[in-house]
Parts: structure tokens; C-alpha cells; sequence
């Protein structure tokens, strides 16, 4: 039976301190449900309405997450591109993808002197958190929520969609190789996976070295310290459905805690959940400007938690290249 508002307000008020996307697996409901259920004021959560206005709040914290990583980037929204399938912003600190049709409910948050914008899609998960920081324009976030408001309305969560298991045919490998050895940029790979009708991760399954090279799950936290360590900038990408958001540059402060390991630098927070790699992969594709490799991070389902590749701008290929190819494989 579901919980009505009030029940959950009156869990809440007993554990207020909980994480909220964590109250709200405890309790079985969805995290929108779990916000509106406080009160904020609803917002017209469409990328091209929302973003144009967020750029005035100045600097603001971005959150974006799934279910085993959390990227935090301190900076401000500027160069918004709209599209009709997915819209971007390429700010100096803040650089993102965004997928329309999954920000569908949008809250303006108050709670005492902080202020949020929380976006969820229609299963109610969390798609991008906007947090407002002191020197953040309070009379700009108060003019976005004017502008974006919408009537009070319930939040009935749909379905989410299934994971997509890993999937491909081995009699197609060849072709995937010879198709993977053409591309140009790493954009073309999706393209190429529709084609033969695979996936990502079923794609790396098949095609083989030096393509694709399975690694230990513990190399992503390998990767990370390595790359802090020889001072090698990286882009770090943790998205979901409706949202990619990607750091670029060096990273320095690596620590774990508990089953997180934490990137915890001035301006950027990345917390990724080690024990939730089940699969990582080094890839290799071919692009204009020479090889892109990447280590990519898979949940026990499939899920993508995160990539991380050399950086395009200030980048050292060839240190890139050295610390990807002495990484631990999978019979470390």
C-alpha cells in the first residue's frame, strides 16, 4: 500500500538526517515522492526552459548520480545548446549532456538557508540536483522559480525501465571489429552497437584485445590513484538516463571510505561505490586525434557507473596510454 504524504512526512520528521535517496529505498518509495512530499514548489523541469535561468545563480554545486557513483562539480552553467533528442552545456567547470524526455518532474527546494533545484524522471529518480552555495544569487534562484512555476501536482511514479542485460552475437564479432577499426570518433560507437544490435557491454565481450580488455573490478580505484599520483589529467564521466555529467582535469585527493572511494578536491567531488563493480574494462577506439582509452566501470547487471578516459584538453596520451596498459587484469 502506498504511503500517503503525510506518513511520509511523519517518517521523515523521525529520521531526518538520512540521505534521501537512501530514506526513500528504506520506506519503498520513490525519491520525488519523498520530495514533494515536504512541500517545494514545483518547476517546469525542461532542459530548455531551466537552463537558459540557471547560468544567473552564478556558482552552484551540480550533482549527478546513479546508483553507484556521485559526481559534485563546484562551477556555473553557461554555453547552453538545446536539441531535440539531448541538449548540452560546455561551461569551463560545468560540462554536461542532457536528455529531455527524462526530466520530467522539476522541485525548487527550501529548507531553512538552503535552496535546491531537483529534477526526477517519471520513475522518480533523480536526474540532476542544482545546489545553491553563499556566494549563489539568491534573488536569481527566487526570479527561476517565478518564471518555471507550475501548479501543485502528485508524483505517481511509472515503471522504471529494465536494465538491458549485456548482449551481442559472437558470429558478428568480425564485423564489429572491422566496423570499430573505422570509426572516427568515439560518438560512432553507439551507432555501430545499434547496427549489429548489441550493447556496450556485450560489445567489449566479443571484440577482444587490444579493443577491449577485461580488468580487475579493483583497477577502477587503481586508475584513479594512479592518475592523482603522475599528476595525469583525466574526464571523468557518471551520467544516467536522462543525464551525463563530465570533470576535466587532474585529480589529487583519493581516499576511501568504507565501499566508497572518494575523489575530494577543490571544486569537484566524485564518491563511487568499489564494491558495486562487478566489470571494468579498458577500451580502445580509434578517433582524428589518435586512440581514446578509457576504463569503464559495469554494476552486476550491466549498468555503466562511470568512465574515465585521458583528457582531451592539457592531455599527456602517452603517460595515459603507459598507466592504462599496466593496469590489473582479471586474473590478478
Amino acid at each position: 500500500m502506498a504511503l500517503t504524504s503525510d506518513q511520509i512526512r511523519a517518517l521523515r520528521s523521525e529520521n531526518p538526517t538520512a540521505r534521501a535517496r537512501d530514506f526513500a529505498t528504506t520506506h519503498g518509495i520513490a525519491e520525488a515522492e519523498l520530495v514533494a512530499a515536504l512541500g517545494p514548489q514545483r518547476i517546469n523541469p525542461h532542459p530548455d526552459r531551466l537552463f537558459p535561468l540557471l547560468e544567473e545563480l552564478g556558482d552552484v554545486m551540480a550533482l549527478t548520480r546513479n546508483k553507484s557513483a556521485v559526481s559534485e562539480i563546484i562551477g556555473t552553467y553557461s554555453n547552453f545548446q538545446s536539441g531535440p533528442h539531448a541538449s548540452m552545456v560546455t561551461g569551463p567547470r560545468i560540462d554536461m549532456r542532457m536528455f529531455p524526455t527524462h526530466w520530467v518532474h522539476g522541485f525548487a527546494v527550501t529548507e531553512g538557508a538552503k535552496r535546491s533545484l531537483q529534477v526526477f524522471d517519471a520513475a522518480g529518480d533523480a536526474i540532476h540536483k542544482v545546489h545553491l552555495r553563499e556566494e549563489s544569487s539568491i534573488a536569481a534562484f527566487e526570479a527561476l522559480v517565478a518564471t518555471l512555476r507550475l501548479p501543485d501536482a502528485p508524483v505517481t511514479p511509472e515503471a522504471g525501465a529494465q536494465v538491458e542485460p549485456p548482449h551481442a552475437d559472437p558470429a558478428r564479432a568480425e564485423v564489429l571489429r572491422a566496423e570499430w577499426d573505422r570509426m572516427t570518433d568515439t560518438h560512432q560507437f553507439v551507432r555501430i552497437t545499434r547496427k549489429l544490435k548489441m550493447n556496450r557491454l556485450g560489445a567489449y565481450r566479443i571484440v577482444g584485445a587490444p579493443r577491449a580488455v577485461p580488468l580487475h573490478p579493483l583497477a577502477v580505484t587503481e586508475v584513479l590513484e594512479q592518475a592523482a599520483a603522475r599528476t595525469i589529467p583525466v574526464m571523468i564521466f557518471v551520467g544516467n538516463p536522462g543525464c551525463i555529467q563530465i570533470h576535466g582535469g587532474r585529480i589529487s585527493n583519493i581516499r576511501a571510505t568504507g565501499p566508497w572511494i572518494n575523489v575530494l578536491d577543490p571544486g569537484f567531488d566524485l564518491h563511487l561505490r568499489q564494491d558495486h563493480v562487478a566489470e571494468a574494462w579498458c577500451v580502445t577506439k580509434p578517433t582524428q586525434r589518435g586512440p581514446a582509452i578509457s576504463v569503464e566501470a559495469f554494476d552486476a547487471k550491466g549498468r555503466l557507473i562511470a568512465q574515465i578516459f585521458g583528457a582531451r584538453k592539457d592531455a599527456q596520451p602517452e603517460a595515459w596510454a603507459e598507466l592504462t596498459s599496466a593496469l590489473a587484469g582479471v586474473d590478478a
